[in-house]
């Protein structure tokens, strides 16, 4: 071993990851590794910045100094200033696709870009044949990375074969383990009423990639010889698994053992065991079972720790298992095979000689992987990191202009959007924060709530409340088609009683708008199902209607909607003749004067450039998004104060801009700033020109009191917005139209800013 300096057992060093009482694998090793290094070094400070999945989070012990929140990706950018303001020396990063927000856990690279201290990376994934993103975002950490650390030799090889990271960056490390006696099965059989068995085990959180099925499929032929043998399948379902599945995998196991006649010889210990009761279940075992299905697995804790208790290991034949199973450490079998699993058990049950000097060559090959081993060899990387020459990072604090880093976005609060909220759906009016029973409902603002929801959940925002909101405002939705005028009505009063048999053609295109959008973004798959039907009935009834917004609103829930079903032919043929007509208005209307679609600018101006330029890019047309560009160029500059560029200023409701005409100042609508927003934002997806990142940002800051009164109609306490702005005040009203504009336009803005955060434009 190489000498680790005095300088550097006194380190602050700070380890990310998710850690214990969280549930996973991840949370196990963290937890074990800090402690390890705490053990082992006790001058050095170690803290935890663990990641939470759960609004609530989790009772950290004292080692914990701050939290991340798994999907707010700001989050990330205040733990990376804590840890610079700290003077944290190492940050030890456990990666893995799963555990970090954004595309293939691409939060994390917020966090790592803003470090200013070496960063040394555990992979506990990677990949032979990623996809794009994950290739992105593990070439970017590799990057990041001052030092790699890898827990097997296949890994090493991945990282420089398919990633290109050099050799001399890598560190193998193996996975640690407890340091146990290498004892006696039966000695530890009576803890769980199961001495003179012959115990098989397998252990982790349990999900359906764990092949638990193969093993109970193996049991008829094991016990027909041995009818003493009996398998313990310990660990709770997986977090994540038991929130969109339920217990159904485990059930399933269930089903199939008493199918088998073998229910009598399984045992379900249905909990997340602490690392002594682990032990324990490892002493008691004669064998134990990986049967993963998987061959892409580059380590396994359990493996692990079974290898390092010197248990005899039947394995299928994943990458870890056999890198570690080699050299007469274990017994392979094939995926999915459970005849030859059951040859290679009774093997090792009928000769226990064989069995015995698999388990001690086990034992003896663990001993380098024991925990106060694992540490010393994780401070000697630590010590490498620091002293080599560094990647490019700033000096002194990331201090950084408005212009470069702009002020943070609100944070998300859906408060009022819950209390305007009920079980028939979105309330369209309220009086000052108090919902006002007495205007009812609308489908316009289900529409414009079911689109929010679905974007909070595919921003990752809000997991836990997007379906029950979608659920509702999509069964308002539904229930407003009228199946025999194939649109949907519009008004419902409080008592649940439709006050039109058929709805304005805006709202007819906001409902489609909002279907379209869950069937492109949605990962519910009832939601899809429902909004599949309506999409298609409500569809042909938008050609009917002469109204270019109604148009637009459409043309936003097609694309959506093309997202992921861009084959469907009659879909497309109504984007082209929406758009065509678009196109056709703004040629007969415009000017060098008025360039524009209509010879009044009136409400909701922003969508048909926005339109324009989507269809522009995805048909594609070249006149569309000259059009879209110049038509948004123009409304951009005719909404904003001299001199330019000070702040946002819609066209007032009370009388809008005739052409030739005066144009109205107020009533100025939140809807307006919300659509303009949208409409910047799709330019620069267009043209990936920050000018109108800027205009976006801009025009949101309508919203936080950049207007003409210097007023916030955001209202941070509430998470409402006010109605609007008349000349001398605003409307204290905090209605769904203009919660929801709110809502809608910072969605879009994470959205947009999280992609430039992930490196890409989509």
């Amino acid at each position: 071993m190489n000498e680790i300096s005095t300088n550097s057992t006194r380190d602050r060093i700070a380890f990310v990851g998710n850690y214990l009482p969280r549930q996973c694998g991840i949370a196990t090793f963290t937890t074990d590794l800090c402690e390890a290094v705490a053990a082992a070094y006790p001058a050095a400070t170690c803290l935890a910045l663990p990641v939470n999945d759960t609004e609530a989070g989790y009772t950290y012990p004292r080692r914990v100094r701050f939290e991340l929140v798994e999907k707010d990706i700001e989050s990330y950018r205040r733990a990376a200033d804590f840890l610079n303001i700290n003077s944290v020396d190492v940050v030890c990063l456990q990666h893995e696709y799963g555990i970090y927000g954004g595309p293939a856990g691409s939060h994390i690279l917020a966090l790592a870009r803003e470090l200013r201290m070496p960063i040394v990376t555990t992979l506990h994934t990677i990949l032979e044949e990623p996809l794009p993103e994950q290739r992105r975002v593990l070439e970017e950490v590799a990057a990041l990375s001052d030092r790699l650390i890898v827990m097997s030799r296949r890994g090493e090889d991945l990282l420089t074969a398919v990633y290109g990271v050099p050799r001399e960056k890598i560190d193998f490390i193996p996975h640690g383990v407890p340091d146990v006696a290498f004892v006696d099965p039966n000695f530890h059989k009576d803890l769980f009423g199961v001495e003179g068995k012959m115990v098989l085990l397998s252990f982790g959180l349990l999900s359906a990639n764990k092949g638990i099925e193969t093993v109970i499929s193996a049991l008829p032929a094991i016990i027909e010889r041995h009818p003493d043998v009996v398998y313990m399948i310990i660990g709770a379902t997986h977090p994540q698994v038991l929130l969109q599945e339920g217990e159904s995998y485990r059930l399933s196991l269930q089903r199939l053992a008493q199918k088998l006649d073998v229910a009598g010889n399984v045992i379900f210990h249905n909990s997340f065991v602490s690392l002594e009761q682990l032990i324990e279940f490892i002493s008691a075992a004669d064998l134990y079972i990986t049967p993963y299905l998987n061959a892409a697995q580059i380590t396994s804790g359990t493996l692990a720790y079974t290898v390092g208790a010197g248990k005899a290991v039947v394995s299928t034949p994943y990458w870890y298992a056999e890198e570690l199973l080699a050299d007469g450490r274990g017994a392979l079998f094939p995926f999915h095979d459970a005849d030859a699993l059951a040859e290679q058990v009774l093997d090792l049950l009928e000769h226990e000689s064989k069995r015995h000097a698999m388990r001690k060559r086990a034992y003896l090959f663990g001993r380098d992987m024991i925990w106060p081993k694992v540490a010393e060899r994780y401070m000697e990387c630590f010590e490498r990191a620091r002293t080599e020459p560094r990647r490019f990072v700033p000096t002194g604090f990331a201090v950084k202009s408005l212009d470069q880093r702009p002020t943070d976005l609100p944070a998300l609060k859906l408060d009022h959007l819950h209390r305007l909220t009920d079980g028939t759906g979105m309330i369209q009016h309220a009086k000052h924060i108090v919902p006002n029973y007495a205007e009812g409902y609308s489908i316009d603002d289900n529409a414009r709530a079911l689109i929010v929801s679905i974007l909070a959940a595919k921003l990752e925002l809000s997991d836990s409340q997007s379906l029950d909101l979608a659920s509702r405002y999509i069964a308002f939705i539904s229930y407003a088609f009228n199946q025999q005028t194939g649109r949907f009505r519009n008004f419902m009063n409080y008592q649940r009683i439709w006050t039109e048999e058929t709805g304005s053609a805006d709202s007819h295109g906001r409902a489609l708008w909002a279907l379209g959008t869950v069937l492109g973004r949605s990962e519910t798959p009832s939601l899809r199902g429902i909004a599949s039907g309506l999409f298609e009935q409500a569809l042909p009834a938008i050609l009917d209607v002469p109204h270019p917004r109604a148009w637009a609103f459409s043309l936003f829930g097609i694309h959506e909607y093309l997202r992921r079903f861009e084959g469907d032919r009659l879909v497309n043929q109504v984007r082209d003749e929406l758009a065509e007509r678009l196109l056709a208005l703004y040629q007969s209307t415009h000017s060098d004067e008025w360039r524009w679609y209509e010879s009044e600018l009136t409400y909701c101006n922003g969508v048909l450039p926005h339109a324009m330029l989507m269809c522009g890019k995805w048909i594609p047309n070249g006149e569309m998004t000259e059009v879209g560009m110049d038509s948004l160029h123009w409304l951009v500059e005719l909404q904003r104060t001299d001199p330019p560029g000070t702040h946002f200023i819609p066209i007032g409701c009370n009388g809008f801009y005739p052409r030739g005409g005066e144009r109205a100042r107020f009533d100025q609508q939140p809807v307006e700033a919300q659509t303009m927003a949208s409409a910047c934002l799709e330019a620069y997806r267009c043209t990936d020109d920050e000018y109108w990142l800027r205009e976006a940002r801009r025009t949101f800051e309508w919203f936080l009191g950049r207007n003409d009164l210097n007023i916030p109609l955001y209202d941070p306490t509430t998470g409402g917005c006010r109605d609007g702005l008349h000349p001398d005040r605003p409307n204290e009203n905090q209605g769904a139209e203009s919660t929801l504009a709110f809502i809608q336009t910072l969605l879009e803005l994470r959205l947009a800013e999280n992609t430039i955060q992930d490196g890409r434009a989509t």
